[in-house]
């Protein structure tokens, strides 16, 4: 709008007045000034006011004073004595015929046939004709902009763009609006304004006398506005006049700048408000221009971003204009460019006529104050090339490239600076185009490389712009351009399209003159560790390249050791832990193994050796507590190196022996140094500090050493780290032990004699921690065998058995061999034979080779089971291991050996799997019989419990309670009593043997639900009668063997059929399911089968001890009855016609089995209840096979008759 350029606009000052109504400055203004302000002043002195205060009043007359001496207020106040009511009434009228008239300027209520133009009727009219004229030709324009449809149209008016005539043209606009507004909304004058000559100037003397409109008037006009004001007449117009109205109000500025940005209209106002705003105290650091735009391109709402985007691609494809907002935001931000650059680099300040030369090319550095600045500048170029595709001009790509290119000093925002000038010329390689400018960027590469160890060390950060060189090094020899742009767009922190084509050019000068690769890994060996590596230490570090140069085998190519280089890099970190450490770990291990390439295969890298392990370790010793210069993040981290590497090398077996290489294993004693269950233990503690690397431990540990990870450990350890161990070590006044390991060994000698003294010791080493545990831990074990001399304490027992399990949480396989091997036979221990973990591992059967004692001692046998148990895990793990690490060597070395033989077998991995899985299911099925045989009771205990008729009763007694396991229900049972004498005077439940057996069945149950093979294997096996009443009772997993009767009824044997029915007639008992009735037809069909094809031998043998299992079928199935008494009746009349040329006569016994089988309901209950006639053992003994077949064939049908009128 340079057509209002020379009229003067109401300044801040009095626009400030107006709106505070300050009467003191209003008197202050010039006359010029106060002429523009008359129509709201005269209405102000003139209508009656709503304030009726003595101030106000004061106020008038200070405004009627003003306003005396000026001769305009005359014609003001004729204006404002018109009958406003008839004028709206006939302007609607108007409105209405125009309307009619489709908008056409025909006819004119308001105004009648003008004789001259325009401007003279307006001069020669009356105040009522002058507004009618004025509001004429006003609801002509906003009716016109009303049908425009949007389409901008300037309006030719002579009464709006006569000069002589202006002023009062304002003043009759400013009246027509204020007397009638429901006709004249401000929002729409002020919209039928732009499209007039001098509407700007008109919109802010009318927003000057209705000043609280301000922000009403600017919402509407930015609402209504172009998403892209620079595009056409209208939009820049519209930019034009709200950029007047901020500069009558600065204070609103900045709200205005907002509305802009929230509707995404008008980007070029907010450009031109912030280069029009000057802020009270100036920002040395950044300006407002970049802030503003930078928050407009980098900022997280995507929708702004798209919208200024688009404005500057806009604006570059018109002709470059002084006028233009684009080019005014350029010029500016290039001044700000120019200013902050060293003096010896530029001295020249473009102007409008020059902004093609070229500055000087010192190397002076960029002041402090400047960096800053300086970094914010260099985001904001990279937005604008980058987000919004600005094409820089000569003048700025040159002046960048100095800027990028000037040092910084060495502060923590000067690396940030050199960083950020790196990542633009690998962004925008286009700003290098002369080779001056090439050589200019080599010279200054070299100076960063030159400087990088000192600005680290100056500026006191850990992450410098070294590691970024070195890494894009890296990246450009192993050809990742991807990983450069995204190093790129991540350290400039905005995301930027970067063609890998465009990189070419800096790939060369990286790869051929800067960097070539042997320098890389050469300097990236002598890059400093990073002290105290942690996660809270951002940015590109030494280890993101040594990542790299792993991964791209750089080390191995050129025979560059990087050994120590990790091992010192692993000692050097803290919690929480830096996400590159595990890649960095697994990368070199997979160098370790695999060679570069095929044709070297020496090519590796040397592994950490056990030395520089055990030192990480060596504070703690094997499994004790660990109190070393090393953090336990190093320590975590060095056990994750030895369980991957151990893994990685069984994996690659296959390929290691093709390739006739056998890389070291590490030796299973350094192994049994490295506390694992304690690190374990204490990175539980520590999982968000850690991260991934607690579950990557775990799953190493479950697969390497499973019997670390048995459920029942991290059971009692929630028991030893709970509240109520808390609370009673709350009672231990002092960290340290009163007693002595001596004083616990001697008290352990006189444990007969001074067994008080014992366990107070034994009791206050509960208070102790784990960890302070430890130094007990070997005379504990070592004292162990006194314990099983009788008169022990029960207490004592149970305390030492609570102690081994606190032990066990920190240090298992230590504490287990010095277990096994305290609890040696006493001849045993006279040879000094001691066992090592991996004679345990190799026959985990060592463990129940131990003092029979404990085997009725249940608090020793329970840690006994414990051992075995995990043993037997241990080992299965150990033979994986073992068969994995020498199949493929011995496959090859068969393959050599049989060339030139045909018909050889290629699989001979195939028969070792075999053979392994037939070792562990020996090896498990040998620990089940023999834990079943100490279940048995001893001749002794037989004796001490009147017979072998007692320790029948004992093993038949087992009735458990039903939901709650047997180990539970014995030991709460038993916790309570003194020694073993005395509970074996109770006898029955309250005896060791009985406590034992629940802590055996409780151990079976788990391995039978671990894997039911062991329970089908045990069970084809067979195993003493006398037990099942037990193990069907004790062991809960028992009834899996409902699904393998059948196949063991199917066997060939005798022995295994006889049985799988005794087995199946405790199962029907103790479950009565639809599966065991079926599986209980089958087997009296089995038994009817049997009868026709056994010989009488045999036939005696299978039926004598099977026939009493009848009556549990019946039992517990009674719709099994019939086919149980023609059975019977089948078995006596093949009985009977074997002995009927005997003496005796037995037809009349199978005709009472015939006539109880048809009418049982007529025995009298009494008769029922009696059993047969008493014979002799003599007469017993010296009968017929058949005679005592008849005779327990009568038996068993008068128990079944008996059981089942007990039921009624």
């Amino acid at each position: 709008m340079a057509d209002s350029a020379s009229l003067q606009f109401v300044s801040p000052y009095a626009f400030e007045a107006m709106q505070k109504v300050d009467v003191a400055r209003l008197a202050a203004l010039s006359d010029p000034e106060l002429r523009l302000l008359l129509p709201c002043l005269v209405r102000m002195a003139l209508c009656a006011p709503a304030d009726q205060s003595n101030t106000w009043a004061q106020d008038k007359k200070l405004i009627l004073r003003l306003l005396s001496g000026v001769e305009a207020v005359n014609s003001i106040v004729a204006l404002l004595s018109v009958d406003f009511h008839a004028l709206e009434q006939d302007a609607r009228k108007e409105q209405q015929l125009r309307h009619k008239a489709g908008g056409s300027n025909g006819e004119s209520i308001l105004v009648s046939q003008l004789q001259h133009g325009l401007t003279l009727e307006f001069e020669h009219s009356d105040p009522l004709r002058r507004l009618r004229l004025a509001l004429s030709e006003l609801l002509a324009i906003m009716n016109k902009v009303a049908d425009s449809n949007g389409e901008f149209f300037l309006k030719s008016s002579e009464l709006f763009e006569s000069p002589v005539y202006l002023e009062e043209v304002a003043d009759v606009l400013c009246i027509l609006q204020a007397e009638l507004p429901s006709l004249l909304p401000i929002i729409d004058v002020a919209e039928a304004l732009l499209h007039v000559r001098n509407g700007d100037w008109f919109l802010c003397l009318l927003v000057a006398n209705v000043p609280d409109s301000f922000n009403e008037v600017c919402r509407g006009l930015i609402k209504n506005g172009e998403r892209q004001d620079e595009e056409s007449v209208g939009g820049r117009r519209r930019t034009e006049a709200l950029r007047q109205l901020c500069q009558m109000n600065p204070s609103q500025a900045l709200n205005i700048r907002a509305m802009v940005v929230e509707e995404c209209h008008l980007p070029g106002l907010g450009v031109a408000l912030t280069l029009d705003y000057k802020p009270d105290t100036a920002d040395e650091a950044v300006s407002p221009l970049v802030s503003y735009v930078s928050g407009l391109l980098l900022g997280t709402n995507g929708k702004v971003r798209t919208w200024f985007s688009m404005f500057i691609r806009n604006g570059q494809q018109r002709k470059r204009e002084s006028s233009s907002v684009l080019w005014q935001m350029r010029r500016q931000l290039l001044l700000e460019l120019v200013a902050i650059l060293p003096r010896s680099r530029s001295t020249h300040v473009p102007n409008d006529s020059d902004m093609d030369s070229e500055s000087s090319s010192g190397y002076s550095g960029l002041r402090e104050e400047h960096v800053v600045k300086a970094s914010a500048l260099l985001r904001l170029y990279c937005a604008l090339m980058g987000i919004a595709g600005l094409r820089p001009t000569d003048e700025e790509a040159e002046q960048l490239l100095q800027l990028m290119t000037s040092r910084p000093p060495a502060t923590p925002a000067g690396v940030r600076f050199v960083s950020l000038s790196f990542c633009k010329l690998l962004a925008f390689p286009t700003l290098v185009s002369t080779p001056e400018q090439e050589q200019l960027m080599v010279m200054w590469l070299s100076w960063m490389i030159k400087e990088e160890e000192y600005f680290e060390s100056a500026a006191g950060v850990s992450a410098s712009f070294g590691e970024m060189l070195l890494l894009v090094a890296m990246y450009f020899h192993s050809n990742q351009l991807s990983a450069i742009i995204e190093l790129v767009c991540s350290t400039l922190g905005m995301k930027i399209a970067i063609k890998p084509s465009s990189l070419s050019k800096m790939k060369t000068i990286f790869t051929q003159e800067i960097f070539t690769e042997q320098v890389v890994t050469a300097h990236a060996v002598r890059v400093a560790v990073t002290n105290n590596l942690s996660a809270n230490i951002t940015g590109f570090l030494p280890i993101h390249c040594i990542y790299q140069l792993l991964r791209s085998r750089a080390f191995t190519k050129h025979k560059v050791s990087i050994k120590d280089w990790i091992f010192r890099q692993l000692c050097e970190t803290t919690t929480p832990l830096h996400t590159q450490l595990l890649p960095l770990i697994d990368v070199y291990i997979n160098s370790i193994l695999t060679p570069a390439s095929k044709t070297n295969p020496e090519a590796t890298n040397q592994p950490i050796t056990e030395q520089e392990i055990l030192n990480v370790f060596q504070a703690g010793g094997d499994e004790g507590k660990i109190r070393s210069q090393y953090t336990i993040t190093t320590q975590l981290l060095i056990l994750y190196y030895i369980l991957s590497y151990e893994e990685a090398l069984l994996a690659n077996t296959k390929t290691l022996a093709l390739m006739q290489r056998k890389p070291k294993s590490y030796s299973p004693a350094l192994m049994d140094h490295i506390p694992i269950k304690h690190l374990i233990r204490q990175a539980q503690g520590l999982q968000q500090e850690l991260g991934v690397l607690h579950s990557a431990l775990l799953r190493l540990l479950a697969t390497n050493y499973p019997h670390l990870c048995m459920v029942e450990d991290w059971i009692s350890e929630e028991e030893v780290t709970g509240t109520l161990p808390l609370l009673r070590k709350m009672l231990l006044t002092s960290s340290s032990c009163k007693y002595s390991q001596t004083q616990l060994q001697e008290a352990f000698q006189s444990v007969l004699s001074g067994g008080p003294r014992l366990l107070r010791i034994l009791e206050h080493l509960t208070l102790l921690s784990a960890g302070d545990l430890i130094p007990y831990a070997e005379d504990l074990t070592a004292s162990m065998g006194l314990l099983l001399e009788d008169g022990v304490s029960r207490r004592i027992l149970q305390t030492v058995n609570k102690l081994w399990m606190v032990l066990n949480t920190v240090m298992p396989r230590r504490l287990w061999v010095m277990t096994v091997n305290a609890l040696q036979p006493s001849v045993k221990l006279l040879r000094q034979q001691r066992y090592t973990q991996n004679d345990l591992m190799v026959d985990p059967l060592i463990v129940l080779r131990c003092d029979s004692r404990v085997f009725r001692c249940p608090p020793l046998m329970d840690i006994t089971l414990h051992m075995l148990n995990g043993y037997l895990l241990a080992s299965k793990a150990y033979l994986n291991a073992h068969l994995k690490e020498t199949a493929e060597f011995e496959r090859q070395a068969q393959t050599v050996s049989n060339l030139g033989l045909g018909g050889q077998p290629d699989t001979p991995e195939v028969t070792r799997e075999e053979l392994k899985n037939a070792l562990l299911a020996a090896q498990d099925s040998a620990a089940v019989q023999i834990l079943l045989e100490v279940c048995l009771p001893s001749p002794q205990e037989e004796l001490q419990l009147g017979g072998g008729g007692g320790a029948e009763s004992l093993l038949r007694s087992v009735q458990p309670v039903p939901g709650i396991p047997m180990r539970k229900q014995m030991g709460d049972t038993v916790a309570g009593r003194g020694s073993r004498r005395e509970c074996e005077a109770e006898g029955g439940l309250l005896s060791d043997l009985r406590e034992v057996q629940c802590l055996i069945c409780c151990l079976l149950h788990q391995m039978f639900i671990a894997d039911p093979n062991i329970a089908k294997l045990v069970h084809f096996q067979g195993y003493p009668q006398p037990l099942l009443p037990l193990t069907v009772a004790g062991i809960p997993s028992m009834h899996i063997c409902l699904d393998f009767i059948p196949e063991l009824l199917a066997q060939p044997q005798l022995e295994k059929q006889i049985f799988a029915i005794q087995l199946l007639s405790h199962l029907c008992t103790q479950y009565a399911l639809p599966k065991s009735l079926s599986v209980a037809r089958l087997a009296i069909s089995v038994m009817g089968t049997l009868l026709t094809v056994l010989t009488r031998a045999k036939r005696y043998a299978f039926f004598m001890p099977t026939l009493p299992c009848l009556v549990s079928f019946c039992k517990a199935f009674p719709p099994l009855f019939d086919d149980v008494m023609s059975l019977l009746v089948q078995v006596g009349q093949v009985s009977a016609a074997d002995v009927t040329t005997k003496a005796r006569d037995i037809d009349p016994l199978i005709a009472r089995l015939q006539y109880l089988r048809e009418k049982p309901q007529e025995i009298p209950l009494s008769e029922s209840k009696l059993s047969l006639p008493k014979r002799s053992a003599e007469e017993l003994g010296g009968a017929d096979p058949d005679v005592q077949l008849c005779y327990q064939i009568e038996a068993t049908f008068m128990d079944i008759i008996s059981s089942s009128t007990q039921a009624l």
